[in-house]
């Protein structure tokens, strides 16, 4: 079946999550946190996606913009960080986050392929809007989904409904690419030909459903369409 729409996770597929933490520590005055910087990050980022799993279970829907500063705020009393400037600078260039460096020309590609491009992510509107501007790869998406409208994190099947709804293909011509085995598995199980983007080299998460492909980046998915 031919591959139509290309859909893409957010946060650790196209924009880099540890770049907050790493580039706040660059910064002078932040020896603490630069010592730390890697475990604390890697602890935000687990945080983030286990309130994010745990509220969708207990049907105790936040924006992901509250769990990201909850989650924030647990891996900073974790590495024994107690500075509330450092805080809010870390959300701040949170919000900014850049996208890994391949991802511009591979999106460009795509899109000179003529294929439908667009971001389902758990992040809320706002940050969405903020990551896509930093990143400068508004002009090759057309859309950016938020699970805001459903009121549910992924991987619940009403998230995946949000592609049909808004590009009115069937899954097979949907290529879904993520760097969340959990997610892409997700998708899997959907009925979307799936890419796990295994930038870590991890394991592969035994879940209910496996990706189709797994590659190191994103620079070659233009290759699959």
């Amino acid at each position: 079946m031919t591959i139509t729409t290309c859909i893409f996770d957010a946060y650790g597929t196209l924009f880099d999550v540890d770049a907050a933490a790493r580039s706040v520590a660059s910064e002078p005055g932040q020896s603490q946190l630069a010592a730390v910087w890697g475990t604390l990050s890697a602890d935000w980022r687990a945080k983030q996606l286990e309130y994010s799993w745990l509220r969708a279970i207990s049907g105790q829907h936040i924006p992901f913009w509250q769990v990201t500063q909850d989650a924030l705020d647990w891996a900073l009393d974790n590495n024994g960080l107690h500075d509330n400037a450092l805080r809010a600078k870390l959300l701040s260039v949170y919000k900014e986050l850049p996208a890994f460096p391949e991802v511009p020309a591979m999106l460009k590609a795509l899109k000179e392929k003529d294929v439908n491009i667009a971001i389902l992510s758990n992040g809320s509107p706002d940050m969405l809007v903020s990551a896509v501007r930093s990143a400068g790869i508004g002009e090759y998406l057309d859309d950016v989904l938020s699970v805001e409208e459903v009121q549910i994190y992924k991987p619940h099947r009403h998230v995946y409904d949000l592609v049909w709804d808004r590009f009115d293909v069937p899954q097979t011509e949907v290529l879904f690419a993520s760097s969340n085995g959990w997610d892409a598995a997700g998708a899997a199980g959907y009925g979307f030909g799936t890419v796990w983007v295994n930038r870590g080299e991890k394991p592969q998460d035994r879940l209910w459903a496996s990706p189709h492909r797994t590659l190191k980046d994103l620079s070659t998915i233009p290759d699959l369409v």
